[in-house]
């Protein structure tokens, strides 16, 4: 007599646990996660200005500290990714956040700028393949249903926290405080105790962490089932209070291509993750992925970088009664005016711009609530649609800026412009579906890896053109935006998704 196995479709399997109080607790989890790689990505916006005095740094040296971050999170996403899709994602967010937090918690501590620089560097190296890391665990524990929801609402915890920073910043800064720590001959100030701040949600994170689950369909990608099913259990009972026997899946059938790098050693156990995405049927969305990433962070990143000089720059013109005139006449007219100011005036000036900080907040909380619009019309209007049209207006936006004499009118097209920015949680949704388990997670760090180098040229390219040509600036970049938009046809859309994965389940 032979006992029948109930075998269950994973996505199938995880549909019967139900979405309830384990997937907000993921959602949690990976929100903390983000937060933490913001806050230490984006923490050197604020410390380099603000430790200038203290640290006697040249504008060269706080433009290299500013710089690490960039060149951390390169150097490292790809190595994180293959260590996640080989070791777990649980496991390596754990070593990743806590090396992120010792290093950023030591920052606090620097003596002197290379002591910064260095440790920010590790920081950002180590955090650098977090948000890929959360996104992939919260996708591989939602049910599809909810799935492309819950990630693009990552997009609006990313976008909502650089606003907390500003929040943060604002009355931390300003205090007077300073202690004299003799071992290290050091001041203890404001900007130390930022630091500190902004290091706390990564020791959230580690905790968090510990206390969740694997990825179930990690542990069926490689192999474990037994595990596998035990974790589903453990998210049927959360979710729905109810006993794990009632939970009716025996077997698990994976609808994927399994691993079978885990054992070629350290370099070959690399290439052979890095192959398959390389290699036909996954070339294609890893060129299209990378290149549409590329356009994101070149557009959208280098935006974000010099949006306190770009908002400095309109409001400044705003208050002195220059109102009719275009955003690039705001931002000559400003800089004409500080490079007068600062012929005769010499003195370092190590305090931050509070109405700048405060606008910043507002411009990043009002596309965070943006994104959750768009994660709300998403299943209406089709995920493809809202990546055409969301890149199309806003480099539209950018490329009739130029001729808006009207200050309120140009606010609102640079704020369209800076819309595109949703279509970062997009990318990472579709990052999520088309590729195996057994790469996910390496190919959502690389593909977002070459989206950040391309975001060095970006941010660089559009100081220099702010300064010297700045209607080209907008021409260039609202051109590759609406390209971006042009480019995203090549998509393949939620049905064509569905329709494969249904013809991998049948096989």
């Amino acid at each position: 007599m032979t006992i029948k196995t109930n075998r269950v479709p994973f996505e199938e399997a995880l549909n019967m646990t139900g979405f309830s109080r384990y997937n907000l607790y993921t959602f949690m989890l990976s929100a903390s996660i983000i937060i933490g790689m913001t806050f230490e990505i984006f923490s050197v916006s604020y410390l380099v200005p603000a430790s200038a005095c203290e640290l006697n740094t040249s504008s060269t040296q706080q433009g290299l500290v500013a710089c690490v971050p960039l060149i951390g999170t390169i150097a490292m996403s790809h190595i994180w990714g293959y260590l996640a899709d080989t070791r777990g994602r649980r496991t390596i967010l754990i070593v990743s956040m806590t090396i992120t937090y010792i290093a950023g918690t030591l920052a606090a501590f620097s003596p002197n700028w290379i002591v910064l620089g260095f440790l920010k560097l590790l920081s950002s190296a180590s955090v650098s393949g977090s948000y890929a890391l959360a996104v992939t665990l919260l996708s591989e524990c939602t049910p599809m249903a909810r799935r492309s929801s819950l990630v693009l609402l990552t997009t609006t915890v990313h976008l909502a926290s650089m606003g907390i920073m500003a929040v943060i910043a604002i009355p931390v800064l300003p205090l007077p405080f300073s202690y004299h720590i003799p071992f290290l001959d050091i001041q203890f100030n404001s900007w130390r105790v930022l630091d500190l701040i902004f290091a706390v949600p990564s020791a959230l994170s580690i905790i968090g962490s510990y206390f969740a689950y694997e990825s179930p369909k990690y542990l069926v990608s490689v192999g474990r089932d037994e595990d596998a099913l035990a974790v589903l259990r453990g998210i049927y009972t959360m979710n729905t209070g109810k006993s794990a026997d009632n939970y009716k899946v025996d077997a698990l059938e994976l609808d994927e291509e399994q691993s079978s790098a885990l054992h070629k050693g350290f370099w070959g156990s690399i290439v052979a993750q890095t192959m398959p995405m390389i290699k036909p049927p996954l070339l294609k969305h890893t060129i299209l992925l990378s290149f549409l990433f590329a356009i994101t962070y070149i557009t959208m990143n280098a935006f974000f970088v010099w949006l306190p000089f770009i908002v400095n720059a309109f409001m400044t013109s705003v208050v002195a009664g220059q109102k009719d005139l275009t955003i690039c006449e705001m931002i000559r007219l400003t800089h004409s005016l500080n490079s007068t100011s600062t012929s005769t005036i010499q003195a370092q000036d190590c305090s931050m711009n509070t109405e700048a900080m405060t606008l910043v907040f507002g411009i990043t909380m009002f596309l965070a609530v943006g994104n959750l619009f768009m994660s709300s019309i998403i299943n209406c209007v089709g995920r493809k649609r809202l990546v055409i049209g969301i890149q199309m207006i806003a480099g539209t936006s950018a490329l009739l800026l130029n001729f808006s004499p009207y200050w309120i009118l140009s606010a609102i097209m640079f704020m369209v412009f800076l819309s595109a920015i949703f279509n970062f949680g997009f990318m990472n949704t579709y990052s999520v579906d088309v590729f195996p388990t057994y790469v996910k997670a390496m190919a959502v760090c690389l593909t977002l890896m070459v989206g950040r180098g391309s975001a060095v040229i970006g941010i660089n390219v559009l100081k220099q053109l702010l300064d010297n040509n700045c209607e080209a600036a907008f021409y260039i970049y609202g051109s590759i935006a609406f390209g971006g938009g042009i480019v995203a046809f090549l998509l393949p859309s939620d049905e064509k998704i569905q329709a494969q994965k249904k013809v991998l389940n049948t096989k």
